[in-house]
């Protein structure tokens, strides 16, 4: 699956000028890390089969236009994620990274909904995807030297470092941006997405094995499973957008009504002081010494608004 996180992109949009200076280093940071990581991995460049090497591109490349707008944030999810541990298990670790940034790079600039922002750009192939599949294929092998016997759960420890190492770099920067924490961005946006990493791992060490008995030609067996998880996305965000939607019309459904008993309640109290002149601005009094009170007080939201009609009803 995944990702395309790792082409995600800065919430809200944020420009590169916009950034903090914290938000600035640590983009720049990463995404130099990931370029040296390409850089000396292409110097060093292994490839057993330039057929299979293209044909997975190819697919990955494809499954990178099968992407999903992320609720509440300027990015997307693809599920070219399938094919970088497809690499990770059968090609070398060049191999692996040419397909998981190529892909990355297609999907950012793929039918992008708006202006391309080269900075972002960058961090996706660069900071992100380089980076974790780096970290993924290093971590399968250091593993698989040690605990060789065991290649499935192997692939799934792989799968939950790609699925980390994609994830919590842009919920960094996210937060860095807009002053939230990391962890909340985190668990809002991308763990839900958690299932899918294992799915795909299991449905990979699968492909894996029916490679090695028939022939690398039968990892095309994954393109339906790439269709799938890709309907799945559409499938679990659009009901997603469609409970926001509901929760929207419900929340100013109740706004309207909050206003409507404000008013009524207003009516009474102005009515109430109509046949005492004496104190014709002391319900206003009160409720502003009353409202100034709770907040010095930090008293929750519903319990402010409660003061503010009791304040004009106290009479």
């Amino acid at each position: 699956h995944r990702r395309a996180l790792s082409a995600i992109g800065l919430r809200k949009k944020p420009e590169a000028d916009g950034l903090s200076l914290q938000t600035k280093a640590f983009v720049g940071i990463t995404a130099s890390v990931g370029i040296v990581v390409l850089s000396f991995s292409l110097a060093h460049w292994q490839s057993q089969d330039l057929l299979r090497l293209a044909c997975y591109m190819v697919v990955a490349v494809l499954a990178s236009g099968l992407k999903v707008q992320l609720p509440g944030i300027d990015g997307t999810m693809s599920v070219n994620f399938l094919f970088i541990l497809l690499g990770v298990l059968e090609l070398s670790l060049p191999e692996t990274l040419v397909i998981g940034c190529t892909a990355t790079l297609v999907q950012s600039v793929w039918h992008a909904r708006k202006r391309i922002d080269p900075f972002k750009v960058i961090f996706n192939f660069a900071g992100m995807m380089a980076n974790a599949t780096f970290l993924t294929y290093v971590s399968y092998h250091w593993l698989l030297a040690r605990f060789g016997t065991n290649k499935p759960i192997l692939l799934m420890v792989a799968a939950l470092v790609f699925f980390f190492a994609n994830t919590l770099p842009i919920s960094v920067v996210i937060a860095l941006t807009e002053g939230k924490s990391a962890r909340k961005v985190w668990s809002e946006c991308y763990f839900w997405s958690f299932p899918y990493y294992l799915v795909g791992a299991a449905a990979v060490g699968l492909v894996g094995i029916v490679n090695g008995a028939a022939g690398w030609e039968t990892s095309l067996l994954v393109l339906p499973l790439i269709y799938w998880v890709y309907r799945s996305y559409r499938l679990y965000l659009g009901r997603l957008e469609a409970e926001k939607e509901r929760v929207e019309i419900e929340k100013r459904h109740v706004e309207q009504i909050a206003s409507l008993n404000m008013r009524t309640i207003e009516a009474l109290a102005l009515a109430i002081e109509a046949k005492d002149h004496t104190t014709h601005t002391h319900l206003q009094r009160v409720r502003t010494y009353a409202i100034e009170i709770a907040n010095e007080m930090n008293l929750p939201a519903d319990e402010v608004e409660a003061l503010r009609a009791a304040a004009l009803l106290h009479d």
